[in-house]
């Protein structure tokens, strides 16, 4: 299988890496902004990888900052970028992609697929999309792209995938699957999106340390001295809500020590939450967020929460605590997120119910 990775940020340079150790055939594509990133990789000569193998260099060298031939005769076309750069990508992607190839967008599910076909009909691109999405990334690393180095602490072992429309799944399951085999059906774009953990651990616990974070001048690490027994009873409230609009929708989700188990970052046995992200051997060497203007902010509230919070109001679900978590959000930041972010009017369903959303994708 040949497979095209648009993104040479964290996500991509990992997959290109891995993918290309397990045998596939990969080209990495980087925007015109990212050709520092490409010509670190050509000067190393591959990509150095290091995982719980050891450390060895992947040579490869298909980068390319020209989309249409990074995509040329791919099989699977994999998006690793983040969210707020979907429309983006799909602008460029649209144009040249056919009917055939498949689209896989790996990372943090926030209704991308559905983002992209309506950017490429606002761009009178009608053709019939293969497209899905996972809930989260596929691997836990960290990416040196100036360097040419990933180091790898967890290729994950579950991850939802839904296609859009949803009655696709099945089908680009099999074809994605190919290349991880610990993807499952999600029921919707819906349902990967509200089994996305970023927006229920990430902006909370930061936006209460955010007097830390400003003080550590880039020294702080949210998951092994932000997450606190006060703090985490923010990020369990923002999941009862979650859960509560989950079922709400008919969707039965994993709860936040279910669904990390689950993808491996660490083993329930019976701690707390708070102790089991303290000590977890991946999360507890991520260091971040390094300032109130990281994603753990910005993209989780904008294109989580806010999404969460518009289908919260369509299903008839209260969200104080998300809600709270947008306002205060918006005031450090100085950006109205209900305005910029990712709603359901800005999606293309305005004044929908529940049933409605449920049926439209």
């Amino acid at each position: 299988m040949k497979v095209s990775i648009i993104g040479a940020g964290n996500g991509g340079i990992t997959a290109a890496a891995d993918l290309t150790d397990r045998g596939f055939e990969v080209s990495l594509f980087g925007a015109t902004g990212f050709t520092d990133d490409l010509s670190a990789i050509e000067k190393n000569g591959g990509i150095t990888l290091k995982d719980d193998k050891g450390e060895r260099l992947m040579p490869f060298s298909n980068v390319t900052a020209d989309i249409e031939r990074a995509v040329a005769g791919a099989d699977v076309i994999m998006l690793t970028v983040p969210g707020f750069a979907v429309e983006n990508i799909a602008e460029q992607l649209a144009p040249v992609v056919t009917e055939k190839q498949v689209i896989l967008i790996n990372g943090a599910g926030a209704m991308g697929a559905g983002r992209f076909v309506n950017r490429a009909r606002q761009l009178g691109i009608d053709k019939s999309f293969n497209i899905a999405e996972t809930n989260s990334l596929t691997y836990g690393t960290q990416a040196f792209p100036e360097a040419a180095r990933v180091e790898v602490s967890l290729y994950v072992k579950k991850v939802f995938l839904a296609a859009y429309p949803s009655s696709k799944t099945d089908e680009l399951l099999d074809v994605c699957s190919q290349l991880y085999d610990c993807l499952v059906p999600a029921e919707s774009s819906w349902h990967a999106a509200l089994e996305n953990g970023n927006p229920e651990v990430h902006p909370g616990p930061a936006l209460l340390n955010a007097g830390r974070i400003d003080y550590s001048e880039g020294e702080f690490w949210l998951y092994k001295e932000g997450i606190t027994e006060h703090t985490v009873k923010l990020l369990k409230a923002v999941e009862d809500e979650r859960m509560a609009i989950g079922k709400a929708f008919g969707y039965h989700l994993e709860d936040a020590t279910e669904s990390r188990a689950n993808r491996g970052y660490f083993e329930d046995d019976g701690r707390t939450l708070k102790e089991l992200f303290n000590t977890s051997e991946v999360y507890s060497n991520i260091k971040g967020p390094v300032s109130i203007n990281s994603r753990y902010f910005t993209e989780d509230i904008s294109s989580g929460l806010v999404l969460w919070s518009g289908m919260a109001k369509a299903a008839g679900v209260a969200t104080p605590n998300i809600d709270a978590i947008i306002t205060l959000g918006s005031t450090l930041l100085d950006e109205d997120f209900y305005e910029s972010g990712l709603t359901l009017d800005s999606l293309g369903f305005s004044g929908q119910s529940a049933e409605e959303l449920i049926r439209s994708v």
